[in-house]
């Protein structure tokens, strides 16, 4: 069992974390060689799970961190997938994929904001919580925060999308194209929702990313960067 909390220690640890946290130290107090309490180690985990955290929000931040992969990409929004059918009909498609890039741009820059988000989930951890995501399934850890801030990341995403989203003008391209689609003879008229799809689409795509980067330092030994990850999941075997 020593092994396994180790493990929770080093979930999401990628590279550079070292300076983070004295992880030696936690191996020590595991090991019963230290005066270390069981809230120090505690704490210990949240702040490797931080540092995980941290490193999803930077990876969907960066430019084309939503747009240039495949499985986070925001798409047209599918209740107006006629809408998009109609105008690359009428020669429209640049304009569509003008928009499409701009919806992409406004997740990528609201993504920084799911780190708090996520920390104070992590804080209110308790060691239940930890021992049901040591238990749980390859994405148990994406699980807890999925369950512990849909609802804050929603209120807070919200109005940080809407601003990206006039930032990098995808309201205005997305207006214009629906203006478009409705002046066209017989169509039914069209106005869905953009905020809250976009809002919707970055927070689905930020859990998709955690939960590859943890199933990703459970299972695979090349994901593993530092001697201690190496060391303690050879021990599992």
């Amino acid at each position: 069992m020593k092994h396994i909390l180790i493990l929770a220690i080093c979930i999401f640890i990628g590279e550079g974390a070292m300076a983070q946290i004295n992880l030696n130290k936690v191996k020590s107090a595991l090991s019963g060689n230290s005066q270390l309490s069981s809230d120090e180690v505690g704490a210990g985990l949240k702040e490797a799970l931080t540092v995980g955290v941290s490193k999803g929000s930077d990876m969907v931040s960066q430019a084309d961190g939503f747009y240039k992969n495949p499985a986070i990409r925001i798409p047209f929004p599918p209740e107006a997938q006629k809408v998009e059918d109609r105008l690359r009909q009428i020669g429209m498609g640049g304009e569509v994929d003008k928009f499409v890039l701009a919806l992409n741009r406004a997740a990528e820059d609201a993504a920084q904001e799911a780190k708090p988000v996520f920390v104070s989930a992590i804080k209110q951890m308790t060691i239940q919580d930890a021992w049901s995501i040591l238990q749980g399934q390859n994405d148990a850890a994406t699980q807890y925060l999925s369950r512990t801030t849909s609802g804050q990341l929603n209120e807070k995403f919200k109005p940080i999308i809407q601003n990206s989203l006039n930032k990098v003008d995808a309201t205005q391209l997305y207006a214009n194209l629906i203006n478009t689609y409705n002046k066209i003879p017989l169509v039914q008229k069209m106005n869905p929702d953009l905020d809250e799809y976009a809002t919707q689409k970055a927070i689905d795509g930020l859990f998709v990313m955690v939960a590859q980067e943890e199933k990703n330092i459970r299972q695979n030994p090349g994901a593993r960067t530092t001697d201690l990850l190496q060391k303690v999941f050879a021990a599992q075997k």
